[in-house]
């Protein structure tokens, strides 16, 4: 189970950009309030230093996590705009890789940008900040995140995301704005597969899938079929995939490495009375069948749930500190916490929602202990 153990043995080492006197403040302390914080639910620096603050916590704190002296506001962002983001970034995909399964072999990384739109008011900052972000599905956790200056360079962060991440024998998803040739040789060349879904940004391929699915001189026998169904508060939603292994004649399919299979995957909504009916298109450089093509595709949504999660319970676009190197952080700090909430409540199959778990935490010191296996 994914906790605070080792918190320690993989944080201790995060650079700051300034010299720094660790003697009443250190690093490590401000990360651990931040953390601890952000699984109570608290949304801002400013909630969470007065919840720090409390002589209840403060007890708590130097008892259990061994914070002697809880740093004023002030210090805590000013250390917070410090901290190196791309050294916080190294020590987070370490602490995660050491909790992780010896290999990822054969589970999906869903990968996603999200811009922190609060950084779009920031006086020091002329572009809004974007994270590219890496999250396996079936774990529920972020394994690592590049930052981008806008939403526009998303594609040249997402190759360098690839470079970092140790992903042999996976399947990478994603959006139709990472459908990219370069992209797809990227994830190739670090020994996994990917699975993207083409639309307007790559016209000629998407047309061409269409028509080998679809065309008159298609055979149907040649192709793989699944259908699943699923009722959700009174609405039907169901989703049919086809997919074929034969890739020949697609439109220029030496351009996209090792291309092996082409699919389709119609979703049909229904809810009062009102149907919705939309197709979408996918490649993959591996051979899958229908069904796991619905599968698949569908773990896509797994990191803009995180999104979901950083936005509506830690009100990321909310925050208003002024320094970009801060929001970086606070925004790895946060994917801590919901890393391991997140775990928490898979490895004991919860059915409660995370805020839940977030107030249980807030209100029960004893909990905070148990999720962070203190």
């Amino acid at each position: 189970m994914i906790n605070l153990k080792n918190f320690r043995e993989y944080f201790r080492n995060v650079k700051t950009e300034v010299e720094h006197n660790p003697y009443y403040c250190s690093v490590e302390r401000v990360l651990l309030i931040v953390i601890l914080g952000s699984i109570c639910g608290l949304d801002s620096v400013k909630k969470i230093h007065r919840w720090a603050s409390n002589e209840k916590t403060k007890r708590f704190l130097s008892e259990h996590f061994g914070i002697l002296t809880v740093p004023s506001y002030a210090q805590l962002v000013a250390i917070l705009g410090i901290i190196e983001p791309k050294s916080l970034n190294e020590c987070f995909m370490n602490w995660v890789a050491s909790l992780l399964p010896e290999t990822l072999k054969d589970l999906v990384v869903s990968m996603d940008g999200k811009t922190i739109r609060s950084t779009g008011k920031m006086s020091n900052c002329s572009e809004t900040v974007h994270i590219v972000s890496a999250h396996v599905a079936s774990l529920g956790i972020t394994i690592g995140q590049v930052s981008a200056d806008a939403k526009s360079n998303e594609i040249p962060a997402f190759r360098d995301l690839i470079k970092l991440l140790d992903i042999e024998g996976c399947i990478v998803v994603a959006d139709a704005l990472n459908c990219q040739k370069k992209t797809c040789a990227e994830i190739i060349g670090a020994g996994a597969d990917y699975l993207l879904e083409a639309k307007g940004n790559q016209k000629a391929l998407m047309d061409s899938i269409e028509e080998h699915i679809f065309g008159d001189d298609v055979n149907p026998e040649e192709m793989d079929y699944a259908e699943t169904q699923e009722t959700n508060k009174g609405r039907l939603e169901v989703r049919r995939a086809i997919m074929s292994n034969n890739v020949d004649g697609i439109a220029n399919k030496d351009e996209w490495p090792s291309l092996s299979s082409i699919g389709a995957i119609n979703r049909q909504a229904i809810r009062n009375g009102t149907i919705s009916n939309e197709w979408h298109f996918y490649f993959s450089s591996r051979q899958l069948s229908a069904l796991e093509l619905l599968n698949y595709a569908r773990s896509e949504w797994s990191v803009e749930t995180m999104h979901w999660l950083l936005d509506v319970h830690l009100r990321e676009d909310f925050c208003r500190i002024e320094d970009e190197n801060a929001q970086k952080n606070m925004n790895m700090l946060r994917k801590v916490a919901l890393n391991i909430l997140t775990d928490y409540k898979k490895s004991l199959n919860l059915k409660s929602a995370i805020s839940n778990l977030m107030l249980d935490c807030l209100v029960d010191s004893s909990m905070l202990l148990k999720i962070t296996g203190f």
